[in-house]
């Protein structure tokens, strides 16, 4: 399934839920592949390229029937053609199983008469790099410094040397440059070197790129030895907005409620300049937990100290009635509101998929954490984006992903180099 007009193609490695892939297809790349063993982050990646398909047939009824549940799976993808669902490869990328996708990527290049492949994107699961992961490691059984998950990257490397994409985009936690004692960041940029290419790692913060969030992540670039690219200088985008008017279109809930329509037709500035929700759109993943009368209590509590002078909730204030946990000395901020007056959160976590403590909305009339929606609308995910698979499957996805509009940005500025390049041979 190739986009309209569109000029230059990636592949996508580790994609869980398609952050990544959606900034790219945004910015005016084609998809070729997107490579993900996480079943339902397939799902969804399926139901993504579903929506640009009928997106560019002009038939997004379809879509929204599906979405809006007229109609069944089943039904809804017998309008797809498979060209369009093989782009998803719901396989786990190891030594056993890398020749049956660069098979399946051959096929797919074949089939579009082409062998062109402009850049590759992905970065390998991050618990055996995160400082988070590292810190667990001592109570588990297999440590993290022996899990496989840390040489993913040569895998990365083979895939780079099989389709010797002009650029690549590698993504990953802060925590990668001290894994293992800083022998996996050695050997890494070794290892990318060695199949060709010229490399420059800085750190990123997604709200540099628009995103209402602070979330730093390690973003490594190549280019081909040679090509006379580089690293992109990205300037700095300022956000126009709060939290509080990202979400304000959006219908009030109460611990265990669901709605399924807009509060008001009207949507702020931010949302409308980073097309986060359009007039067509359809309002889904808005249901909020249940929560005991106990962690209300706390919610409440919580709120009202950041509204008065955004103080934070430190645990050992608590009554203690209130107090479940026998640690009493760290993670004190466990419970935390999203701060509605300011204009970037607090990094979303897959952690959201436990519960929601960390992540409490600022609304004291609400008093409940965040729905996978508004998690979503703060990692820049676009409302039209679906999850698919459990309330559980979808918090895990949208905390995993990279936000779009900070793919988007990176993804421009590597275009903007490319065509530049095309132009000048």
């Amino acid at each position: 399934m190739f986009m309209k007009n569109a000029k230059l193609c990636f592949i996508d490695l580790f994609a869980g839920a398609g952050g990544l892939s959606e900034g790219f297809i945004q910015s005016g790349f084609n998809p070729i592949a997107h490579i993900e063993m996480n079943a339902m982050a397939c799902r969804t990646l399926e139901t993504r390229s579903c929506y640009y398909y009928l997106k560019n047939e002009g038939n997004l009824s379809v879509y929204y029937d599906y979405l809006l549940g007229n109609i069944t799976r089943a039904e809804f993808l017998d309008h797809i053609p498979e060209d369009v669902l093989k782009t998803v490869m719901p396989i786990e990328i190891s030594e056993q199983t890398i020749t049956d996708i660069f098979d399946r990527i051959d096929e797919i290049l074949d089939e579009k008469g082409t062998t062109q492949v402009d850049v590759i994107v992905g970065g390998p699961p991050c618990q055996a790099y995160s400082l988070v992961g590292r810190a667990q490691s001592s109570r588990m059984e297999t440590p993290m410094e022996k899990d496989p998950r840390n040489n993913l990257y040569l895998l990365y490397a083979r895939c780079l040397e099989r389709y010797r994409p002009t650029m690549f985009v590698f993504e990953n936690v802060m925590g990668i440059e001290s894994a293992n004692g800083g022998r996996t960041w050695t050997s890494l940029q070794t290892e990318l070197k060695r199949v060709g290419y010229d490399i420059e790692c800085r750190e990123q913060n997604a709200r540099d790129f628009s995103v209402m969030q602070d979330r730093c992540r390690m973003i490594i670039i190549g280019w081909k030895h040679g090509s006379g690219l580089h690293y992109p200088n990205f300037k700095p985008v300022e956000i126009n907005g709060t939290v509080y008017e990202l979400l304000q279109d959006l219908p009030k809930l109460t611990p265990g409620q669901q709605r399924n329509q807009y509060r008001t037709t009207c949507f702020s500035r931010y949302v409308k300049e980073n097309a986060i929700r359009s007039q067509d759109d359809v309002l889904t993943l808005h249901q909020s937990r249940p929560h005991i009368e106990r962690d209300i209590m706390i919610y409440k509590k919580a709120i009202e100290l950041w509204e008065d002078g955004q103080q934070r909730l430190n645990y050992n204030q608590l009554p203690d009635e209130l107090k479940t946990h026998r640690n009493r000395t760290s993670f004190l901020d466990r419970y935390k509101v999203v701060g509605g007056d300011l204009d970037r959160c607090h990094t979303i976590l897959a952690h959201l998929s436990k519960d929601g403590h960390y992540f409490i909305h600022p609304d004291i009339d609400q008093h409940r954490s965040i729905t996978v929606r508004e998690a979503a609308r703060i990692q820049s995910f676009p409302d039209n984006y679906f999850f698919e698979g459990s309330r559980t499957a979808q918090f895990v996805q949208v905390g995993n992903a990279v936000p779009p509009l900070m793919a988007k940005g990176i993804a421009a500025e590597i275009y903007k180099q490319l065509c530049k390049k095309d132009k000048n041979t």
